[in-house]
């Protein structure tokens, strides 16, 4: 029963709110603590008893109400952090709080006006000295500020407002004289946000200390000076000694506070909200285990508390494992989740066309007034890291016992990629070339991004904390595919594509990691799962995200030399994939996953297969043995890119060809000893090659081609790719259900802007290109300018010619077929196609397998053109690619937030909802 009537209180609080046609006083408690203080609803009761139409009717219709509840919850929350929540009573008054926030704070976003509410200061004014929220209206052609006009009707209380001044009248004023039409003016306020100015920094207002402020040093990282004061972390094997951080309040004034005092040292109510949180986050027993044998604490020693000694899990920088504990773990996920929410502003900004624009929430929280920034990156990062869903391997474990672990360790990894939302284009952090002997942390170098959780990361340098982290994103992602003799014996996760964001991150940002990856095998570790999930969400319209990310991640791997040599490693660990048999190396199964992916995906992966090839151009020279499988494949992608009604049918379609004669001429030049099965399979398919060498030029023969596409039932013929029989276990890759929710993603940018051309020096070492030089390729002539972005929307052969907008011409088709690199596999044809054809009639053969010994024991030294230099495209950081991630990552978090949902049926503009 005690459960029922908190609920039916709760609600009865609701439908006050709602229908109250006076605004309620702040100072009434006993009102507002019917919201949190006398109540124990669950996250899921909230949103069931809180419904969206009741919040917006506040909002639209009584917006001091609203404001007051916003402000009395964040109120508790920074009680609850500067008292250390000891009592029971205070615990649950501040997860009340963090719920009703976390159902509040969407509606607040989706309204313009109402968006700049959090970073109004009340009730002081703001650090920048203008009050960043300001309520007015014009009566009888005069301005008249909300503060005096809802004073006048005692609708807020005097201390709400108090510091406001005359600064709320100057800004209404001035847009009286300016000629505002008093229509014009928005009735319930106008909004205005004032971040610190450029000449503040973090030593001013709550941090102001007499003496050089520090971070606790963790085991890998020391402070060092920077200009104006101490800043962030460097990493360092040594440590130094501890320094003391002076805790100040959230900003929010207390009766003891006033006069000048609270306009120099309030916050806004945003800033007050997330150091609330972040001090929540290490609370000794509400979120961390308690290091004192008293349970009473004083508020001195919560202010004084040492968070780095409460980091949450082992691993980066924190040897001791803390004792699991279910309650802790879910209040840091209730205050996780309202991070998250503060944080998803961002879902209600369109796409900006550059990716400057920083999420000011974001932005404070991983700044240098979050005094506990370091200690929650870590906490974060080892928190996902660590997680073993599998646990100590008992089958159906995830059946007998609940996961309580795996809700904390989601809410984390969201947390973790979008505080690392930041463009490394335009980033200052060293990059570090694993290959060189320096070390990235000497004092010349240049300070880190203002992100600290960017900076933190950019500098973990131990090989310790790499292979902790390595391997647990490498055991996650592996999750899915563990196959057992019980069916559904194990658990399987779900936040595989947050930790592809992450793994990401730590490869844009942290060269050092990515050389640790590629220096070992332990990079397929990685490379077999993204292939599984290519593979398998192939003929999924509703994972085009998942397929990009995947296919971005490859991409950057391809880039590294290393990656090539990685990918000769026998294929071993059978994982069920709708693929071809084979019996081969990891190149074999990335080739043939890209074959499968290119001939039977949906229609909307058209626009990565340049990316696709692009990634076997960059590790073809290594390729030491391909498959006979994996050889036919390619064979059979020239054979359908060759066909004159593709190449003719978009202006770009050629590009594809291209790519894959400079994959044959790779191979052949650098690695033709133990490709006999390639060259068998060039061989066997040499009129494609001498199609190509005859293609037509003249507009009767262009006319006919272009007839042809017309009666093609697809774009890629399925005929000759000898699939043969798919892997045993595995499971055709199925279509989306009608009906499954998917966001809209951004366009990405064509290859020449996701990448770098770079060549390899015979030293090895890479040589960027000027992008104005065209480089050669193997026959002599300037190799064909990249795709662009224009021609990705015009790849499918149903566009282009058919709406009139372009159409192909002789001089054309003429200008790239005189460019195409066939001097090299012409050579090739010209040499061993009569010696095989001899031996067949000397030796009655029927056999391939005797062709195949003569081609592994024969040699083309000296026959050969001069090899060309190898040409890599290494991909390159960019606005557009930056918008991209945010875009993907953002509606990742929308759709994986469900229970409560979170931002459901909110006017979101970052992206569409959309149903398959």
């Amino acid at each position: 029963m005690g459960s029922a009537d908190s609920k039916l209180n709760f609600r009865k609080a609701v439908i006050q709110l709602t229908t109250k046609t006076q605004p309620v006083e702040a100072t009434d408690d006993a009102f507002w603590d019917q919201f949190w203080a006398d109540t124990a609803t669950s996250v899921q009761d909230v949103f069931a008893l809180v419904p969206a139409a009741e919040i917006r009717a506040v909002r639209e219709e009584s917006p001091s109400n609203l404001a007051t509840l916003c402000y009395k919850a964040v109120e508790k929350l920074v009680q609850g952090a500067e008292s250390g929540c000891h009592s029971e009573k205070e615990k649950q008054i501040v997860l009340n709080c963090s719920r009703l926030l976390t159902r509040v704070l969407p509606y607040i976003f989706e309204d313009p006006d109402w968006r700049g509410f959090f970073w109004s200061t009340v009730p002081g004014a703001g650090r920048g000295g203008v009050c960043g929220l300001v309520w007015g209206w014009v009566e009888g052609g005069v301005a008249v500020t909300g503060r005096e006009r809802w004073l006048r009707a005692g609708h807020i209380p005097s201390n709400l407002f108090r510091g406001l001044g005359s600064a709320g009248v100057g800004r209404v004023g001035v847009a009286a004289e300016e000629g505002v039409n008093s229509s014009s003016l928005n009735p319930r306020f106008l909004s205005h946000r004032t971040l610190p100015t450029a000449g503040q920094r973090w030593g001013q207002g709550r941090w102001a200390l007499s003496r050089p402020r520090w971070y606790h040093p963790l085991p890998g990282f020391i402070s060092r000076p920077v200009a104006e004061g101490w800043g962030p972390m460097v990493p360092s094997d040594s440590q130094q000694g501890r320094g003391s951080l002076e805790h100040g309040g959230h900003g929010l004034a207390t009766p003891s506070q006033g006069g000048e005092d609270d306009d120099e040292n309030a916050r806004p109510l945003a800033e007050s909200l997330l150091l609330a949180i972040a001090d929540l986050l290490f609370c000794p027993d509400f979120t961390v285990q308690s290091h004192r044998r008293s349970t009473v604490d004083s508020a001195e020693d919560v202010h004084s508390l040492d968070s780095c000694e409460y980091i949450w899990e082992a691993g980066v920088g924190f040897a001791h494992s803390p004792q699991p504990n279910y309650i802790h773990d879910m209040n840091r996920m209730e205050l996780l989740k309202l991070l998250l929410t503060c944080f998803s502003e961002a879902m209600y900004l369109p796409p900006a066309p550059d990716s400057g624009s920083t999420n000011p929430w974001v932005q404070f929280f991983c700044s240098t007034e979050n005094r506990h920034a370091l200690p929650l990156f870590t906490s974060l990062l080892n928190t996902v890291c660590a997680y073993d869903p599998v646990g100590y391997g008992i089958p159906y474990n995830h059946l007998l016992f609940s996961d309580y672990r795996e809700p904390l360790v989601e809410e984390a990894a969201q947390v973790l990629i979008v505080t690392l939302d930041h463009d490394s284009a335009t980033s200052t952090s060293p990059t570090v070339d694993g290959t060189t002997t320096g070390t990235a942390m000497d004092d010349a170098d240049p300070p880190g991004p203002e992100n600290l959780f960017v900076n933190y990361l950019s500098r973990i340098h131990r090989e310790e904390d790499f292979q902790f982290v390595l391997k647990g994103i490498a055991r996650l992602l592996s999750n899915p595919l563990l196959q057992t003799y019980l069916p559904n014996s194990t658990k399987k996760i779900q936040f595989h594509q947050e930790l592809l964001v992450l793994f990401w991150k730590l490869c844009d940002f942290n060269k050092k990691f990515l050389f640790f990856v590629l220096k070992s095998s332990d990079v397929l570790d990685i490379l077999v799962p993204i292939l599984y999930f290519l593979n398998d969400a192939r003929a999924d319209q509703s994972r085009v995200g998942l397929m990009h990310i995947g296919v971005f991640i490859l991409l950057l791997l391809s880039g590294e030399r290393n990656f090539g040599v990685r990918l000769n490693k026998p294929y071993s660990v059978r994982v069920p994939m709708d693929i071809p048999v084979f019996t081969g190396t990891h190149a074999d199964l990335l080739i043939v996953v890209f074959h499968k992916i290119i001939t039977s995906g949906h229609q909307r992966l058209q626009p990565l297969f340049d990316c696709l090839l692009t990634i076997v151009v960059n590790v073809s020279p290594y390729l030491k043995s391909l498959s006979m499988v994996a050889a036919n494949k390619l064979l059979h992608l020239l054979e359908a890119f060759s066909t004159t009604w593709f190449l003719f049918s978009a202006a770009q379609n050629h590009h594809l060809v291209f790519f894959l004669l400079e994959v044959f001429n790779n191979i052949i030049q650098y690695q033709f000893d133990g490709n006999s099965n390639l060259v068998y399979a060039i061989i066997r398919k040499r009129s494609v090659f001498h199609q190509l060498a005859n293609l037509p030029t003249d507009p009767p023969a262009i006319h006919k081609a272009l007839q042809r596409r017309r009666r093609a039932p697809e774009p890629l013929s399925r005929t000759g790719s000898q699939e043969g029989a798919s892997m045993e276990g595995s499971r055709p890759a199925a279509p989306a259900e009608p009906g499954t929710l998917k966001t809209s993603l951004v366009a990405t940018p064509g290859i020449d802007k996701l990448t770098e051309k770079s060549q390899v020096s015979e030293d090895g070492t890479l040589r960027s290109l000027e992008s104005a030089s065209q480089p050669s390729s193997a026959d002599g002539s300037p190799a064909a300018e990249e795709p662009s972005q224009a021609w990705r929307e015009q790849r499918r052969p149903s566009s282009s010619s058919a709406s009139g907008q372009w159409s192909p011409t002789s001089e054309w088709v003429l200008s790239w077929k005189s460019k195409l690199p066939l001097q090299t596999i012409m050579r090739l044809l010209q040499v061993l196609v009569p010696q095989v054809e001899k031996i067949c009639i000397d030796k009655g053969l029927t056999d391939e397998s005797e062709i195949l010994r003569f081609l592994q024991h024969g040699t083309l030294v000296g026959l050969l053109p001069v090899p060309h230099p190898i040409l890599i495209r290494k991909y390159q950081a960019n606005s557009g690619t930056a918008m991209w991630f945010r875009t993907y990552m953002w509606g990742v978090i929308y759709l994986r937030n469900v229970d409560p949902p979170v931002w459901y049926d909110t006017d979101v503009k970052l992206f569409e909802i959309q149903r398959v």
